[in-house]
């Protein structure tokens, strides 16, 4: 735990539920594990989930998540969260909050990871979020293609890193 990282627990969650969306208060609640460092992420229900930045959390309404999670969604082969509603600040948390439709699914051990079909599922994913960005107009645009191409080369690179010298012959990669 971060020094200024807020303590986040289910009474918190749900007293903060009842305040802005009361309608959603009585669903089942509880703590998604693994915890992340980041955020603390709760189950709502069968299809919502409820994120909360443990520090430094947004300060204004809105944001990437609100953006472009909608707009992405029905153009990429894999199920995206989607935001569905943001709480405000109050006395008790101090910044905004989320509520996103839940994705269903469990990590995965990499053992388990095909590297052919986790390399065609990252490619078919890449290229539908380039035909969603389409040509950049704005300089915010022409950003997130860069990043997209960062995370996406980060991606690519650990992969075949990993399972380059699984499928070469022995002695290949350091030949190269």
């Amino acid at each position: 735990m971060h020094g200024d990282e807020l303590e986040i627990d289910e009474p918190l969650v749900r007293r903060l539920l009842a305040d802005e969306f009361p309608e959603w208060a009585g669903l089942p609640l509880r703590r998604v594990e693994p915890a992340g460092t980041d955020n603390a992420i709760f189950r709502l229900g069968e299809e919502l989930a409820v994120r909360l930045a443990r520090r430094k959390g947004p300060t204004r309404s809105g944001g990437k998540e609100f953006d472009w999670l909608p707009r992405l969604a029905p153009l990429v082969p894999l199920e995206i969260p989607v935001a569905v509603a943001q709480g405000r600040p109050t006395h008790e948390y101090p910044w905004f909050w989320d509520v996103f439709t839940w994705v269903e699914g469990a990590p995965t051990p990499i053992e388990a990871i095909d590297p052919t079909f986790a390399a065609s599922d990252l490619a078919l994913f890449v290229a539908a979020l380039q035909a969603a960005l389409e040509r950049p107009r704005t300089p915010r645009q022409w950003l997130v293609l860069a990043a997209v191409a960062l995370v996406t080369s980060a991606v690519t690179y650990l992969v075949f890193e990993r399972y380059l010298m699984v499928l070469l012959p022995r002695g290949a990669w350091t030949d190269w």
